[in-house]
């Protein structure tokens, strides 16, 4: 199993879909089904790396993304999506801070 290269709260950039977004869950391995990585997985990243559930900027939707699509967003601004208060207390220093879980 490998060390998670992105935490909880850090801002982000996908590499192909060029949009910004947070971390706001990290499996350290694939969770998800066989059928959806088959339909939605197209590039067939390794199963046994770290992947990442990701608020998108701009938009009501959040992903689940391999590891190696990611990079660090260094604009350090803040994202605009509906569930951001549901997860964080805060946005300090270009990241979002206090997670939490409001299930």
């Amino acid at each position: 199993m490998q060390q998670a290269q992105f935490s909880i709260g850090q801002l982000i950039v996908h590499k192909k879909f060029n949009y910004r977004g947070v971390i706001y869950d990290v499996d350290a391995e694939y969770t998800g089904t066989e059928e959806w990585y088959e339909k939605v997985a197209k590039s067939k990243p390794p199963k046994d790396k770290p992947w990442y559930h990701v608020l998108v900027d701009g938009q009501l939707m959040t992903t689940y993304v391999a590891e190696r699509h990611l990079d660090v967003d260094a604009s350090s601004e803040p994202i605009t999506h509906p569930l951001t208060e549901d997860f964080f207390d805060s946005f300090e220093d270009g990241a979002y801070q206090n997670y939490q879980i409001n299930n």
